[in-house]
């Protein structure tokens, strides 16, 4: 397992302690926007900034993109120096429910070139169960030059290089979304149910032990590769609702050493803008 992609609480502390990472809460509900933001400012870990999801690891959405587009370059650029962030500084990236959120924040740092970013094992409930201390409120943070940041986008596929990808059965294309959103048996985000024909399910949380750290590195591999078995010589993709809990399971791949997976990041709520797009639903 790649323990730095993972920090624990007690590692945490002892970085912050030496002033050598930045901590960013990325805590975040769908369903209530603004609850992440008022949780952060009744308590968080010390030092932290907030990252919202819809604001600052999100683009604009638009009529064909889906609900989280990806930021631009100038954009997260311009969040990281708001927090003070530079190049070289270790970026670990914390919420309260195993990183589902959180890694989001992780692959945007890998995306944009930048391989100094950790999860939080655990996020804050982890903190809080080592007996650590939290503060409230918002301090006015230090902000740093603001860098030149480069996409790789070779990381990404398109909805059309999905459709082809499929067509051709050169990708291997894996959803996140908990098995009912997957299977069409319930909705409460999107405006259509179901799935993309020739996807498979993985859902996050599968990743996870119930306490909401990762599993050990041998059931994880386990878990992860029984969704390739059948395509080990296949590309793999990675998508979920709006492209955002794929990226916990992208997390989890390169954790035991599976690396090269690429990321939908309009995922479902992109696919189903266009109504001509197939979709996969339980009958």
């Amino acid at each position: 397992m790649k323990q730095d992609l993972l920090c624990s609480a007690s590692h945490l502390r002892d970085l912050l302690g030496r002033g050598e990472c930045i901590v960013f809460d990325c805590r975040f509900n769908l369903m209530d926007a603004g609850a992440g933001h008022l949780a952060f400012l009744d308590a968080h870990i010390p030092t932290a900034h907030y990252a919202n999801l819809d604001n600052n690891l999100s683009g604009q959405v638009t009529v064909s993109s889906g609900r989280h587009p990806l930021p631009s370059a100038n954009q997260f650029a311009g969040f990281l120096s708001h927090a003070g962030w530079q190049p070289g500084k270790t970026l670990v990236a914390y919420d309260d429910t195993g990183g589902i959120i959180a890694a989001r924040l992780w692959w945007l740092m890998k995306y944009f070139g930048q391989d100094n970013a950790a999860l939080l094992d655990g996020g804050l409930p982890a903190w809080l169960a080592a007996g650590f201390e939290l503060e409230s409120g918002q301090k006015d943070p230090e902000c740093a030059p603001v860098e030149r940041l480069e996409p790789l986008d070779e990381m990404l596929l398109s909805s059309s290089q999905i459709a082809d990808g499929l067509k051709t059965n050169k990708i291997h294309l894996i959803d996140a979304r908990a098995a009912n959103r997957f299977y069409g048996e319930a909705e409460p985000i999107d405006s259509r149910a179901g799935h993309i024909p020739g996807a498979c399910n993985h859902p996050c949380s599968q990743n996870l032990l119930p306490d909401g750290r990762f599993k050990p590195p041998g059931e994880l591999r386990t878990a992860l590769n029984a969704t390739r078995v059948e395509h080990k010589d296949m590309n793999m993709v990675h998508m979920c609702g709006s492209g955002v809990t794929a990226c916990h399971n992208i997390f989890a791949e390169e954790l035991v050493g599976l690396q090269g997976s690429r990321l939908y990041a309009g995922s479902w709520s992109e696919w189903i803008r266009d109504p001509s797009r197939p979709i996969v639903t339980v009958d």
